[in-house]
């Protein structure tokens, strides 16, 4: 009977141990998302200071006037 109890408490705190490092999972993957979102949206604002620039907009003007036929 003693020995029954102890193996019902060497799992409980076995289990508890697995809902502890879900959750420590679980924290490490939001920082994860965050550390990605953060990578993301770098990335944008130097793709928009790029798409700013006056040569990037010529270029851009040429293939639309290119596209529609006004180009030449």
């Amino acid at each position: 009977m003693v020995r029954r109890g102890w193996k019902l408490t060497a799992e409980a705190v076995q289990a508890r141990a697995r809902g502890v490092r879900r959750r420590v999972d679980a924290g490490m993957t939001t920082a994860e998302y965050a550390v990605g979102t953060l990578a993301a949206v770098a990335m944008a604002v130097a793709l928009i200071a790029v798409a700013r620039s006056d040569m990037v907009r010529g270029a851009l003007a040429r293939v639309i006037q290119t596209a529609l036929g006004a180009g030449g």
